[in-house]
């Protein structure tokens, strides 16, 4: 794949689950979907597990992550997603990193995660 082209995983009408421009790869925010609904620790280990998957489909993994945006709609579930993100992440290669406390698309979700990596 040449510097400039784009390279689009999982594309659909709205978005794609990850696009590769260069050696940098940018995933959309991921939320549950056989969790929805349920614990935002269940909700988390799921969306990571998501991650993981669009990654390793773009040809990297969580120890290349650059930067990562988390959702929660209810900012008292932070220790609790913290508890889950903090046993996945690469310990020495975690990323630069934002939580905030937003509504998301549906009431079922609890947490949505975007990260960006290296290749």
């Amino acid at each position: 794949m040449s510097s400039d082209a784009i390279q689009r995983l999982a594309p659909g009408p709205r978005m794609s689950g990850a696009v590769v421009h260069g050696n940098t790869v940018y995933l959309a925010g991921q939320v549950a979907k056989e969790t929805a609904g349920k614990s935002v620790t269940e909700q988390t280990k799921e969306i990571l597990s998501i991650i993981d998957g669009l990654l390793a489909a773009a040809g990297t993994d969580k120890s290349k992550l650059l930067s990562a945006n988390i959702w929660l709609t209810d900012m008292s579930t932070f220790n609790e997603m913290n508890a889950v993100w903090d046993a996945w992440v690469v310990p020495g290669h975690t990323p630069a990193r934002a939580t905030v406390e937003a509504k998301l698309a549906a009431p079922q979700y609890k947490v949505e995660i975007m990260v960006v990596a290296a290749r």
